[in-house]
């Protein structure tokens, strides 16, 4: 199974669902993606390409960042060993090439010419070096909802929503795709418009906002001009070294950014970003299109801003990392939690647990109750109750096998590769597995009654 950047545009809930499936298979799976918390949970393997070399690392993803880690200090190592042992040599041969050791400093001359060089660590530990400033402080409050109600035509995404947002920390919103998570940062920023309600951002607060879309960077215009369109009164040097903190050097600021790949044009994003001078940042999706070093290096920028953060993003490990408290929206309510992504995750973690054990004692308990009501009684022929409880365990089986044949097309439907090639592929992946999980659930149930049913045809049967 061939996976390319797979986790790219689906939720925090299919994305579990497809690390799910991946460990059930049982298949090969060849996997590219960017998504730490993704490869975390299911590869054992780590095929690491950087500059012209592909590296091989056996172990999961940790793993691969440890031994990485390691590699990259022990080349490091070797690299600066060996500079000093060329400069010492060079010293000695330019002290004694015209002197009584001559013969010698040729000869050490003609070692150091033949001498495999070995090359220094590729680039620091992210291709970009990005920096948020704030230059102005803004107001304590930086975001006010009241019963806000957003929307597109005559769909409610978000309904009577109220709320604030303090300055400083990093506020992460999650959700389903399709949900309105991206309209309501448009409608924050007065580019949609709302239903109802008041939304505004706070007092001397200037946002700068990602578009998922990446659609605040001109295509019809080379890098250089972008950047000193935004800075007119900045010298070449300066301009060309402001794009080279995020990747782009020699010929390449002179490209036009339709030419670029999703990747590129989002560090051309961050590049116009750092630039906003805004004390509120407004990221939808930023780690869309980035390498995990170049995420690594935002989560840093991020992690250093002194101004206020609002994140859309199914990045769990980059939400992990940063926020401080969060906004979920479910079925056009907004949930607000205190904690961070983390902290939501365990609490979610133990409903869901609490509200499995419930199930399972509930189902525990009409079992019981099944048993009670079909047990005979004493004034009834068993024979007759036998024949009652044979149609009933037939009943059973034919519903079994019937919801098995219906879990098998389910499955067959989400193994087929052509599934994932479709436009709207992601979406009835999505939807196929909230029928997988619903058909399992039903055939849970209908086994417990099967095996109740078996158990009454095996007691009557004694009685008979």
């Amino acid at each position: 199974l061939l996976l390319d950047e797979p986790t790219n545009h689906l939720d925090l809930e299919t994305t579990r669902w497809l690390e799910e499936y991946l460990a059930a298979s049982g298949r090969t799976v060849l996997l590219v993606s960017h998504d730490r918390a993704f490869l975390s949970a299911t590869v054992d393997h780590v095929l690491h390409l950087e500059g012209k070399t592909a590296t091989p690392y056996t172990g999961g993803y940790a793993a691969f960042v440890t031994q990485r880690a390691e590699r990259r200090l022990a080349q490091q190592r070797a690299y600066d060993q060996q500079q000093r042992t060329i400069a010492h040599e060079k010293d000695y041969i330019a002290r004694n090439i015209a002197g009584q050791n001559t013969r010698q400093a040729k000869g050490r001359r003609k070692r150091l010419e033949r001498l495999p060089r070995l090359s220094p660590v590729i680039g620091a530990e992210g291709t970009m070096a990005v920096r948020f400033e704030v230059p102005e402080r803004g107001g304590d409050q930086v975001v006010s909802a009241k019963n806000v109600t957003v929307g597109i035509g005559a769909r409610t995404l978000v309904e009577r929503f109220s709320g604030t947002l303090e300055r400083t920390g990093v506020l992460g919103i999650i959700g389903r795709n399709g949900a309105g998570k991206s309209t309501l940062l448009r409608a924050l920023l007065g580019e949609h418009p709302t239903q109802s309600g008041e939304l505004r951002l706070g007092t001397s607060i200037t946002a700068g906002y990602y578009r998922q879309d990446l659609s605040q960077v001109p295509l019809d215009r080379t890098l250089y001009d972008v950047i000193a369109g935004l800075r007119p009164r900045w010298e070449r040097g300066r301009i060309q070294g402001h794009l080279g903190r995020f990747g782009f050097s020699g010929q390449e600021v002179q490209r036009r950014a339709d030419s670029f790949s999703g990747g590129e044009r989002a560090r051309v994003a961050l590049a116009i970003l750092m630039l906003s001078g805004a004390n509120l940042l407004v990221l939808d999706e930023p780690t869309n299109h980035l390498d995990v070093e170049s995420i690594e290096a935002l989560e840093d920028a991020i992690e250093a801003y002194d101004g206020t953060v609002i994140l859309v993003s199914h990045d769990r490990a980059l939400l992990r990392a940063l926020t401080t408290r969060m906004w979920i929206l479910h079925e056009r309510r907004m949930t607000e939690f205190p904690g961070g992504f983390a902290e939501w995750e365990e609490v979610s973690t133990e409903r869901a647990h609490a509200a499995a054990v419930s199930a399972a004692e509930e189902q525990a308990l009409r079992r019981v109750h099944e048993r009670q009501r079909v047990a005979p009684s004493p004034k009834n022929d068993p024979r007759k109750e036998l024949r009652r409880a044979q149609l009933g365990l037939a009943e059973a089986e034919a519903r079994v096998t019937d919801l098995e044949s219906q879990v098998a097309r389910v499955v067959a439907a989400l193994e087929d590769p052509a599934l994932y090639t479709k436009p709207d592929g992601a979406a009835t992946a999505r939807e196929l597995g909230a029928e997988l999980e619903t058909l399992k659930r039903e055939l849970d149930a209908a086994l417990e009654r099967w095996a109740s049913a078996t158990e009454q045809v095996e007691m009557l049967d004694g009685l008979a």
